[in-house]
């Protein structure tokens, strides 16, 4: 596969953005690749400047769900274009999409439009901290909330993948009072709530960790985190930015039958524009602005292309058996696939349709220390044979890959083919 207008790209890029992307993932540098220059998507397969098409699984890190350029959510935003994309002045639409959403996820049962999963993250803690007069959250180490500077500690993902733990231009002070302990450990949340008794406003969790690679809970955790926020009076904040709507309609809170006070949800709730949201208990919600003393806002929150293209993308999502029929697909070639690498060496996490290979020699990852045990030039190594056979899996070892609606059976079978020939 020839990339040599992808590769001039990236070279005249690098004159004028930082990097040369602008999310750091992008460059492709821990797989030892230059980026794809994509000039269209459609259904699962994404195609490059060069003519090169890809069968893709990280749909732009979990968003299209339906596929890309999915007819009915194009058709819905298409009608709403010659109207206007922007106020600044509320529309009907933000209300229809925040009923949506909260009939959904009961638990949210106020809902607020951002732009951007660090948005409403950052946000979701503000107002944890507004409501209990706490100053301490708790996160997870390996987890990633965004990058608002308080939550940039022990993050996974790209953090990860740069071989950092936190980011310059973060002062010590900003970071002080997030504590961070490892995913699925019960007793280190236990010391760190008898140590900081009566302090913590909040524990903040992907509920399925993603940003690390997937990693399942294990032992009950998601309950455990439940009972002891309760016990202490502090809140519990599912970060769905990517699980909400991806494994059942009701996000992951459904899937584990979990009712946190906050949620975080974003990706799938825009459709594939800038879109997302926090929401939880009304009488926690109602210290927010113009309410209560919490400030937030956002000139393009709940603009009405975002809401469009959110509740046409619902609607898709509504339909009967859709995650039914998509999560026992995906549970198929995933079980395949394991087959497949596990003489390799490969170890695949997943959940419903939600699906990391990890490179630790046949190690199962619980939680972030054990992820950090992959061979990452292994992976790259995957990665870069996949790419070449016309596979695109989302490009670090410390991200998920998501099987979608319009991922075929046959189109599976293929893949799976492809990676038989992976020598290791």
């Amino acid at each position: 596969m020839g990339r040599e207008k992808s590769i001039a790209a990236f070279e005249e890029a690098q004159k004028y953005i930082p990097g040369g992307v602008n999310s750091p993932v992008r460059a492709l540098r821990s797989v030892g690749e230059t980026p794809l220059f994509i000039k269209k998507a459609e259904g699962v397969t994404l195609t490059d400047i060069d003519d090169n098409q890809y069968t893709d699984f990280c749909l732009s890190w979990g968003v299209f769900i339906a596929g890309h350029a999915n007819p009915k959510v194009q058709q819905a935003v298409i009608n709403a274009i010659p109207n206007g994309t922007s106020y600044g002045i509320p529309t009907l639409l933000e209300t229809q999409l925040a009923k949506r959403v909260s009939e959904l996820i009961p638990s949210m049962e106020q809902v607020r439009f951002v732009n951007s999963g660090t948005e409403a993250t950052m946000s979701a803690i503000r107002l944890a901290r507004g409501y209990t007069k706490r100053d301490y959250i708790i996160k997870f180490d390996g987890c990633y909330h965004g990058h608002a500077d308080h939550l940039l500690v022990s993050a996974g993902s790209g953090v990860a993948t740069c071989g950092i733990s936190s980011s310059s231009g973060v002062p010590q002070d900003f970071a002080k009072y997030t504590l961070v302990a490892p995913f699925n450990d019960k007793e280190a949340l236990r010391e760190i709530f008898s140590r900081h008794k009566d302090e913590i406003a909040a524990i903040i969790v992907e509920p399925v960790p993603c940003n690390m690679g997937v990693v399942p809970q294990q032992n009950d955790f998601l309950k455990f985190l439940r009972e002891i926020t309760t016990e202490n009076q502090s809140l519990l904040i599912f970060d769905e930015v990517i699980t909400g709507f991806r494994l059942t309609l009701g996000g992951a809170q459904k899937f584990y039958g979990i009712e946190p006070d906050l949620t975080t949800v974003g990706k799938i709730v825009g459709g594939g524009f800038p879109a997302a949201a926090f929401g939880g208990r009304r009488d926690i919600m109602q210290l927010l602005a113009p309410l209560g003393p919490v400030y937030q806002a956002g000139t393009l929150s709940g603009n009405p292309i975002a809401m469009t293209a959110g509740l046409a993308t619902l609607d898709i999502l509504s339909q009967p058996n859709v995650y039914e029929e998509l999560n026992a697909k995906a549970e198929r070639f995933i079980n395949k696939l394991a087959e497949i690498l596990r003489p390799k060496g490969v170890v695949i996490n997943h959940v419903g349709n939600m699906f990391t290979p990890f490179f630790t020699g046949g190690i199962v990852p619980h939680d972030f220390n054990d992820v950090k045990k992959s061979d990452t030039a292994a992976f790259a190594r995957f990665f870069r044979y996949m790419l070449s056979h016309g596979v695109y899996i989302s490009p670090s070892q410390f991200e998920g890959n998501f099987v979608s609606i319009q991922h075929s059976d046959a189109k599976l079978a293929e893949i799976l083919e492809i990676a038989k020939g992976f020598e290791g």
